[in-house]
């Protein structure tokens, strides 16, 4: 069996609308320009408030893909 290494990278992802969209966005994001997206893991969940109000929902999460050497 061939051993596999991931690599870890932290991501905020932002949305006016809820974490959920927040955190997908996020995501789809990373798979724009890194390949083999394994597992995303939400870590942090903050709310941006302005005057009192929330601005924006915010989610800090870890992706992992693939690690590929040369």
């Amino acid at each position: 069996m061939v051993e596999s290494v991931y690599k870890v990278v932290e991501l905020v992802g932002t949305s006016t609308e809820s974490w959920e969209k927040a955190a997908t966005a996020a995501v789809e994001r990373a798979g724009q320009s890194l390949r083999d997206l394994r597992v995303a893991e939400v870590t942090e969940q903050d709310i941006v408030l302005k005057d009192g109000k929330v601005q924006a929902f915010r989610c800090k999460v870890k992706v992992s893909f693939k690690f590929e050497s040369n």
